[in-house]
């Protein structure tokens, strides 16, 4: 079983990263595999609907998000922390996501997907909630915990003294766990997984 995890802070050890690490934790004690795309400060392009990963499934843009389809089968579970910004994610995850779901259409089905959020204070409900429709549009399980995926704290030092959001990384991170390990025996005992119908797409004007 292999988990990835989407750091969309610019700050590679901060806040954001203190919360994931605290899922991770209970992952690899679980014997989960693990890997991290840290967003960064690297720029990173929105779509431009051009319609190129229609015609082959990666993108025009040639950088993490190809990376990640690239090895996107051998992910079981995606998590993606992003930090709080005018009570939304951060705009490299932003983009990132938009062209990564995109592209990967339905490649995303039945891998389990789990939203992080790091604030000072306020709009983690707003940040969480836009994450995790990427994950509810693709026919993905999502992992939740014993309160919203959510931590505070303005740097690692202050997010590490959240005891109640640690804690709940920590539930997060079984959670996930248990619902791998679910998926897996299902398999083993034969379960197949939804066949799903064709999508009908509609526009309500025509």
């Amino acid at each position: 079983m292999k988990v990835l995890f989407i750091n969309g802070s610019p700050h590679e050890r901060g806040a954001t990263y203190t919360a994931l690490r605290e899922v991770e934790k209970v992952l690899l004690e679980g014997g989960v595999e693990t890997e991290w795309v840290q967003v960064g400060k690297k720029p990173v392009a929105g779509c431009v609907d051009c319609g190129f990963c229609g015609r082959g499934g990666r993108c025009v843009f040639n950088d993490d998000v190809n990376r990640i389809l690239d090895g996107l089968d051998a992910v079981d579970a995606i998590v993606v922390g992003s930090p709080v910004y005018y009570a939304g994610p951060s705009g490299q995850v932003r983009c990132l996501l938009d062209r990564l779901f995109f592209a990967g259409s339905d490649r995303f089905a039945g891998k389990v997907g789990a939203a992080v959020v790091s604030c000072r204070r306020g709009g983690a409900a707003t940040a969480f909630d836009q994450l995790n429709k990427y994950f509810s549009i693709s026919n993905m399980p999502i992992a939740t915990s014993q309160y919203w995926n959510q931590n505070h704290g303005n740097n690692a030092a202050e997010a590490a003294q959240d005891t109640e959001g640690m804690q709940t990384m920590r539930t997060l991170g079984q959670n996930i766990l248990w619902m791998l390990r679910s998926i897996e025996a299902g398999k083993r005992a034969g379960v197949p997984a939804p066949a799903y119908e064709a999508p009908t797409p509609m526009n309500f004007i025509h």
